[in-house]
């Protein structure tokens, strides 16, 4: 059960892709200190030191190691698993990787995502359908207000577009294989989500602002920022987790009005310029930590980028919890506490459970 939810994970069988990544890793545990029994389907994690070994998330969840363009192997694991829910986030993540291998990235997220929901037609079990894209799959107009789930979708780089893409295929898989009006045949219900830029303790991916900050604070040099003045919706990883839970939820419980593409974005006042999240980053950390210009700002990303999460405020009762300050201090605190060689699987739950309470609160 999660707090405004009397829903119940307790039980509940979980296929979830792309648990060896850093939000597949945060969610895997969560479900599990939930009670769900998960199985994780996934290459193996892509960065040394990852949160699936620091975490220990392996002893909580049903490991099981697979690419999605293995679409045999995937189907015999989700099949003979049976799940009841299937959230689906094993993607190529990243931006400028896009560029350097455009069709990897496509094959991945636009045919990958066609392997999982045809999976999912061949499994009777499967209630409700999750699958996770990014707030990068709008059409981006460097408009100052955020992007609603009725604009339009686009994507300037690879990986943006595949993301869009990724968003077609599934709205096409739940119009001619899943649609509402034959729910009561096939009971199950899919839908997408998107999050903004996602940020917390236990991501050590290559190009990101967070962790290259703490990379280059570790080895005491100073961190090259591109872009300073780029705005994105900053949120902490267990905000568009909890979104995808209660979207999964609502859906097992039969509520095809949720079976569509949904927003998790954080509040307005956390959607906050590069430079001043290295600042913040810099303060928090302390120790003479720096970071300094890049005079390459690399290949196009946009430069203004917001979410309107109205519609899941309003029909899911989900809202942010934490703000950008705090989801700072706890990313300092987790990546201090692995530095000292702490039980970073109790305190990976420890935050957990602290979100628990915030959202908890009325």
């Amino acid at each position: 059960m999660t707090p405004q939810s009397p829903f119940s994970w307790h039980g509940k069988k979980v296929f979830l892709t792309g648990h060896t990544g850093f939000k597949g890793g945060w969610l895997s545990l969560w479900l599990a200190h939930l009670g769900a029994e998960v199985r994780g389907y996934a290459l193996d994690p892509y960065t040394t030191p990852n949160l699936l070994d620091v975490a220990r998330i392996g002893t909580v969840v049903e490991d099981i190691r697979g690419n999605i363009m293995d679409r045999p192997h995937l189907e015999r694991s989700m099949i003979e698993f049976a799940p009841e829910i299937v959230i689906h986030m094993a993607a190529q993540p990243l931006v400028r990787l896009s560029y350097l291998d455009p069709l990897g990235t496509y094959a991945t997220n636009v045919l990958g995502t066609g392997h999982v929901l045809e999976a999912v037609r061949k499994c009777p079990s499967v209630r409700a359908v999750v699958s996770v894209t990014t707030d990068k799959c709008y059409e981006n107009k460097e408009w100052v207000w955020g992007y609603r789930e009725t604009d339009p979708l686009g994507g300037y780089d690879p990986y943006s577009s595949s993301k869009a893409c990724a968003e077609i295929v599934t709205a096409a898989y739940r119009q001619s294989f899943f649609h509402l009006s034959k729910f009561a045949e096939h009971r199950c219900g899919i839908a997408t989500g998107r999050a903004g830029n996602v940020i917390g303790g236990g991501d050590w991916s290559d190009d990101r602002l967070i962790p290259d900050l703490v990379r280059g604070f570790l080895a005491k040099e100073d961190v090259r920022i591109r872009r300073p003045n780029s705005i994105r919706p900053w949120q902490h990883v267990l905000e568009p987790l909890w979104g995808y839970m209660r979207l999964a939820e609502e859906l097992y419980q039969g509520n095809v009005a949720a079976a569509t593409g949904w927003n998790f974005g954080p509040a307005d006042d956390d959607a906050w310029p590069v430079g001043r999240i290295a600042a913040k980053m810099t303060d928090f950390w302390g120790e003479g930590a720096k970071w300094t210009l890049d005079p390459d700002p690399g290949v196009h990303e946009a430069g203004y980028l917001k979410l309107d999460a109205s519609k899941a405020r309003t029909e899911l009762g989900w809202k942010p919890s934490l703000h950008i300050d705090t989801t700072l201090e706890w990313l300092v605190t987790w990546y201090k506490a692995w530095q000292k060689g702490e039980d970073m699987h109790a305190l990976t739950l420890q935050q957990i459970t602290d979100y628990e309470k915030l959202l908890a609160k009325p």
